[in-house]
């Protein structure tokens, strides 16, 4: 197989990863800055140029787009699609999870278990906002943040007005959610490939720290999922159409909960903890994936069909 990889830096870690299990497996890989990639749109021969060079030839690409390029980079993805490459990701599924909010819509139309969410537009809603959700502490969230960036824990019913009512201020979007505090400072990781999840690891915000991203200090382990957490994250995968993804799950009083999704997710940690191949995972399940499809005509919406449904 020929395939491209979506990445602005060629030299991070899961880019290097994904390169060396494809090309470990005989296969041809390309590393693509996706904002040099432009195109040229039409009905009949869409096409996609790279510093002067049309692609062509490509039979899968796999996109490691970053939160702060998602719209240009799921306009290149489109039109690899148009051209009936086949996608790890489609566009529309990595759409759904950059929206934090509508992803937490579609998975509560699924009847997957989330903390208690809210989203305002108006200040004068705020308190009642508030105690929609149960009330301080609770956390206030950018829909655009990553990486626990934008993440706020209001400890206190004035902090959250004041935080909320300066976020407004600035037009920001947010939306607000129950404080798990029995999680105490940490989440789990459940990684997604097709429909199981291959790897599991418990990540532990550092003293003090809600957050538990790894980017933020927080230290990972081994972590044995419970079947409701398995199959949570399962589901939450093939309602937001991602065959492939990081689910992010918080232990509550009330059951396994998801905080969030992650559509491009890191492949360092999950493999250092898990000692498992993730990128050669990763690359069987498009080689499965291809073959299944191979028999399709070529024109056939069959290569690109949009899963999920919102």
């Amino acid at each position: 197989m020929k395939i491209a990889i979506l990445s602005r830096n060629a030299k991070l870690y899961s880019t290097i990863r994904l390169v060396e299990a494809a090309e470990e497996r005989g296969h041809e890989v390309r590393v693509l800055d996706v904002l040099r990639c432009y195109m040229n749109i039409t009905s009949h021969n869409p096409s996609i140029h790279y510093r002067g060079e049309a692609l062509r030839g490509f039979d899968a690409v796999i996109p490691r787009i970053g939160a702060s390029v998602t719209f240009y980079g799921t306009a290149v993805l489109r039109q690899f699609e148009m051209m009936n490459v086949l996608p790890l990701n489609e566009s529309v599924a990595i759409s759904r999870a950059r929206d934090k909010l509508r992803s937490m819509q579609l998975l509560a139309r699924k009847g997957i278990g989330l903390p208690v969410t809210g989203f305002a537009n108006n200040p004068d809603d705020i308190t009642d906002l508030i105690t929609q959700v149960g009330g301080a502490p609770l956390v206030i969230k950018l829909l655009q943040g990553t990486q626990g960036i934008g993440v706020v824990l209001a400890e206190t019913h004035n902090a959250a007005e004041s935080v909320i009512q300066a976020f407004m201020g600035l037009r920001a979007n947010i939306m607000i959610q129950e404080f798990i505090k029995e999680a105490g400072g940490s989440d789990i990781r459940c990684f997604v490939v097709g429909d199981k999840v291959v790897a599991a690891m418990k990540r532990q915000g550092c003293e003090g720290e809600f957050r538990s991203n790894l980017h933020r200090g927080g230290s990972a382990s081994l972590v044995r999922l419970t079947p409701e957490e398995r199959s949570t994250a399962v589901r939450t995968a093939k309602s937001m159409g991602l065959n492939v993804c990081g689910v992010d799950i918080l232990r509550s009083n009330h059951g396994a909960v998801i905080m969030e999704v992650n559509s491009s997710p890191g492949l360092r940690g999950i493999e250092e903890v898990s000692g498992k191949d993730i990128a050669g995972l990763i690359i069987q399940f498009i080689e499965k994936r291809f073959e299944s499809l191979e028999t399709a005509p070529l024109k056939s919406p069959v290569r690109t069909r949009t899963r999920g449904k919102g």
